[in-house]
């Protein structure tokens, strides 16, 4: 969202955040409706004890430090306290010191480690970002956003075929192209064309982002499914035919986010932004 915020110039960081709350929420109860059927239809059942009140609520006590993490963050960048750049940094901060102090999940002997994995991470990303950039220019040089402009709009005038046609090519591109370099080679050719249709550059950017984040768990590239294959210690070929209902719902949250705009633009609306 920060990058999609850089290259369509200057929406809100603090309003996308914001915008991006309700369309998570309906991703995740999506999923958790298609995963209640399944158990269900499979008779699943959970054999492990209730805790008791006092293990939840130490439970719940140990969880705090961290999950004060999204209040500080976002509330510091909607505060206007620091930008999201500053609170990358503090989050940062905030992380490492949580890790070693009160988890003591970190030892000052890992720091060289972790700093190593960050730079060669940090390395990656703003290489893809630099070729990107590189592959952003030659595709303006060249007009290719004015011909896919007019390409899409002489397929139909109906806003609707041409918000699925935008759909449909994003979910493609999601599934073998990661998302840094796909916001910024796709945002300067399909933002002109949402915002001809009269839609809100928030709204786009939610629904970009969406649809490309539906990639990380999609093969071929699919970073995230590939993760958590690895993760959980099981094949790909076996986890893609039982994941296929949630994609089904996935898609249906996707169509909301695309024609209702009020799922994007509710929450930043009512803070006046």
């Amino acid at each position: 969202l920060i990058i999609y915020s850089l290259v369509s110039g200057g929406t809100s960081v603090a309003a996308l955040f914001m915008a991006g709350y309700i369309p998570g929420i309906l991703w995740g109860l999506g999923v958790m409706i298609v995963a209640f059927f399944i158990a269900r239809k499979r008779g699943y059942k959970n054999n492990a004890e209730r805790p008791t009140f006092m293990q939840a609520l130490k439970i719940f006590l140990d969880a705090v430090p961290s999950l004060s993490l999204i209040i500080i963050i976002i509330g510091g960048i909607i505060r206007g306290i620091f930008t999201a750049t500053e609170g990358a940094a503090i989050a940062v901060v905030y992380s490492l010191l949580l890790s070693m102090l009160f988890y003591k999940s970190i030892k000052i002997k890992d720091l060289p480690r972790i700093l190593l994995e960050s730079i060669n991470m940090t390395a990656m990303i703003v290489f893809l970002i630099g070729v990107s950039s590189i592959m952003s220019w030659v595709l303006a040089f060249t007009n290719v956003p004015t011909y896919i402009t007019q390409l899409i709009l002489g397929i139909s005038d109906n806003p609707v075929i041409i918000l699925l046609i935008m759909n449909v090519l994003l979910l493609v591109v999601g599934t073998f192209m990661d998302l840094t370099p796909a916001i910024l080679i796709f945002t300067p050719i399909f933002l002109p064309i949402a915002q001809n249709l009269g839609m809100d550059t928030i709204q786009f950017g939610i629904m970009l982002v969406f649809n490309l984040c539906i990639g990380t768990i999609t093969p071929p590239v699919g970073n995230t499914l590939f993760v958590g294959c690895r993760v959980a210690k099981t094949k790909i070929e076996g986890v893609i035919k039982n994941i296929l209902p949630f994609y089904v719902s996935i898609f249906v949250v996707l169509m909301l986010v695309t024609f209702i705009p009020a799922i994007s633009l509710f929450l930043p609306r009512i803070m006046g932004m």
